[in-house]
């Protein structure tokens, strides 16, 4: 130990002495025993440490992932929020007639203000009482959910702004992730909307139960109206089911039921809604359907190509896109009256009861001063419409657009000219035969349409030129896609036609060659009330002369009653019948068609089968247009204007040079006349009358533009020179000959 100098006294000495001695002592290993380190505070302060960061990131943290999210996470867009939703068609008053769901789903969006506020007020009450007061999301059920994932527990409280997120972002995982992400999406909506738009959007998504999705569907579901008429029971009972649709259905479990419409009825009373004493007087709804009701969709009826149609027309006229078509909830008004609906398929169906199944029918009828239509047969259901889709041969029916070209060419040509309307003629190098091979030496055209005379239509045709026939008859409305080919035949109707086409077209004549496009869709509104289309009243075109439109109409007067398809009541009325051959069967027919109209209405009706079958009654006799569809025109048309006044057409002024000689009657139908006659009329009218003077062509000198001068002095006109008048030195041969040639009345 070494010496202590003089300094070292004092107890600052005697402390140092000490802990040198101590650090000298010997150690068990014979080494001097080192001097143990300073306490060490490095625990303590890497805990301190450790709580400020902790601190730091329960503080930092979530502004952190909030900003971040904030960034990344976009509110989808206004077309990403769209939802599919029915859309409903109705006819023309209102009344429904099919339903179009996007994949089966049943969902009809209203605006808020058509949910009554007890309502609304009751699923405050039952998801989120302080909806309108919130940011978008609740701590307290953020913090519910932080438990439950973390204890393996299900179910956290969300807003509704949340629900709505988990909705329309599909994502209904429960995990940490999409709470926190639907956390920051609800606050981006909540900035971005106000809570009534909020609110009116999740109640127009949330999945409701019994395939109902929205307050307006499940309204109907399980009380059968709609939500505007709701009690406060009612929407208490549906607003208590939200969280659990299926679960909650009075239907599966009444007294769950009654326990959660008391939960939210309390809960109303709590927060003010309602007062103590109505929350003592409300009693759970009694009224509650135990199924939903039958909602019909796209009817497998006749209804459903007035659907397919009129869904067709919404698009092709842009009125929305086939996305907005399944989102907007539109409601498509119709042109359909409903009761001549039903009478256009009574019609059918009772004059096709006990005939053979395999034939078809399609009827369409439309207003000729609007173009509006009124009723639309294409068939008993799904598959070929056979009205808009079905392309058939017009035959004789055409022989009005032939009538009015010929007449727009020659000023001269007038009801009372007359041609050569013998079998068997021999036109632009083309025998020409009429039905049944009926002859009329010399007939006027007003008897040469009644008796449906093909020869002298045929020349008529060649007279006009095919290619101005053609053009007649898509002026008046047959599609300019259609009569591709200029040839003879077209005169005779041997080329395609829709049924919709030839009621368009005589629609048309009806209004004194004025045309209105046809449509069926009158209006159409989306579900939050704005009108996206409204059919404009249009005074409509002028296609050809008034004058020759009405002559042609007048052509056709005597055609229904000399077919004993005349109107009740003696209303006037024009038509055609029209009869096609069948190609390869002798004395067999293949369409058979009878148009007509008054001044109100204009309706095609077309029979034919989908097959080369030829069409045959059920007793084997061939089908004229006078017969099945003369009787459905007949029938549909009593129906449809029964009630209605006579009306009459616009005041006739004769055109055609020589001046109009008015034609002798048409005789009688002979009782006795069989049917298997042609409706040409040579069955019907039960006379020939092969040119052996009848008044209406003696004249003679009426077709002095056909080379017939000669005529003149033949008064009887039965040999007035048939063979001399032939039509072969008018010069008509350019036109090459027609196979088709020969097409029945």
């Amino acid at each position: 130990m070494p010496l202590l100098t003089h300094e070292e006294t004092g107890s600052t000495s005697v402390a140092r002495t000490h802990a040198v001695a101590l650090a000298e002592r010997p150690t068990g290993t014979g080494r001097p025993e080192r001097r143990s380190p300073a306490p060490r505070r490095s625990a303590w302060s890497r805990i301190r440490k450790a709580i400020y960061v902790l601190l730091g990131l329960l503080i930092l943290g979530p502004v952190v992932a909030f900003v971040v999210g904030w960034l990344i996470f976009p509110v989808p867009s206004s077309d990403e929020l769209a939802v599919d939703q029915v859309s409903q068609f109705t006819f023309a008053d209102g009344s429904p007639l099919a339903t179009a769901r996007p994949e089966g789903v049943n969902r009809r969006v209203v605006p808020l203000e058509e949910i009554p506020e007890p309502v609304r007020q009751a699923v405050l009450a039952a998801e989120n009482r302080s909806f309108y007061s919130d940011p978008g999301f609740d701590i307290t059920g953020i913090l519910r959910a932080v438990y439950n994932q973390l204890t393996g527990g299900v179910g956290g409280g969300s807003t509704i702004t949340q629900q709505y997120v988990k909705v329309i972002t599909g994502d209904d995982d429960f995990s940490l992730i999409r709470k926190y992400k639907e956390v920051v999406l609800a606050v981006k909506i909540t900035r971005e909307q106000t809570k009534d738009e909020i609110l009116e959007n999740y109640l127009n998504v949330i999945y409701m139960g019994r395939s109902s999705y929205g307050i307006q569907a499940a309204s109907q579901s399980f009380f059968g109206k709609d939500v505007k008429d709701l009690t406060v029971s009612e929407g208490a009972m549906l607003a208590g089911m939200i969280q659990a649709p299926s679960r909650w259905d009075p239907a599966e479990d009444l007294e769950g039921s009654q326990r959660r419409w008391t939960y939210v009825m309390d809960q109303m009373a709590d927060a003010g809604f309602i007062s103590p004493a109505q929350r003592s007087t409300e009693v759970f709804p009694t009224n509650w359907l135990p199924e939903a009701p039958a909602v019909e969709g796209i009817p497998a009826d006749d209804r459903y190509h007035i659907y397919e149609r009129a869904r067709d027309e919404v698009l092709a006229r842009g009125i929305v896109t086939e996305d907005e078509f399944n989102t907007e909830g539109l409601t498509v008004t119709t042109s359909v009256d409903p009761a001549r609906q039903r009478e256009a398929v009574e019609a059918a169906t009772e004059q096709l009861d006990g005939q053979d199944p395999d034939l078809r029918t399609a009827l369409v009828a439309i207003d000729p001063r609007t173009g509006a239509i009124q009723s639309y047969y294409g068939g008993s259901g799904p598959g070929t419409d056979y009205a808009g889709q079905g392309l058939r041969p017009p035959g004789s029916s055409f022989k009005p657009f032939v009538l009015a070209a010929a007449m727009a060419r020659d000023p001269s040509i007038g009801l009372g000219s007359t041609y050569d309307g013998s079998s068997g003629q021999t036109l632009a190098g083309t025998v020409v035969d009429n039905s049944e091979g009926f002859d009329c030496a010399r007939c006027s055209i007003e008897t040469a349409m009644t008796r449906s005379i093909n020869t002298i239509f045929y020349q008529l045709g060649l007279d006009a030129g095919p290619q101005n026939v053609i053009d007649t008859a898509h002026a008046l409305g047959i599609p300019q896609d259609l009569f591709p080919e200029a040839r003879g035949g077209v005169a005779l109707g041997d080329q395609d036609v829709h049924p919709i086409d030839m009621a368009s077209a005589y629609a048309t004549l009806a209004a004194d060659g004025v045309y209105h496009e046809p449509f069926l869709v009158s209006r159409v509104t989306a579900a939050d009330g704005r009108v996206l289309y409204e059919r404009a009243e249009s005074a409509g075109e002028q296609r050809i002369d008034p004058v020759i439109a009405r002559n042609v109409t007048e052509s056709m007067l005597a055609v229904a009653e000399s077919s004993r398809i005349g109107l009740s009541g003696g209303r006037e009325v024009a038509g055609k019948t029209g009869t096609q051959q069948h190609p390869t069967l002798d004395r067999q027919n293949k369409d058979a068609w009878m148009v007509g109209y008054t001044p109100s209405l204009a309706t095609a009706v077309w029979l034919g089968t989908d097959s080369s079958k030829p069409i045959q009654t059920a007793g084997g006799a061939p089908i004229y247009g006078r017969m099945i569809p003369g009787s459905i025109w007949q029938s549909y048309m009593n129906a449809a204007l029964r009630g209605t006044p006579n009306e009459e057409f616009s005041p006739f002024v004769a055109r055609g040079a020589p001046p109009y000689v008015e034609p002798t009657a048409t005789p009688e139908p002979d009782s006795s006349s069989d049917d298997e006659s042609s409706d040409s009329g040579d069955g019907d009218s039960g006379d020939n009358g092969n040119g052996n003077g009848n008044g209406d062509n003696g004249n003679g000198n009426g077709n002095g533009d056909n080379g017939n001068g000669d005529n003149g002095d033949n008064g009887n006109g039965g040999d007035s020179g048939s063979g001399d008048s032939g039509s072969g030195d008018s010069g008509f041969g350019i036109f090459g000959a027609d196979p088709n040639a020969g097409s029945g009345g």
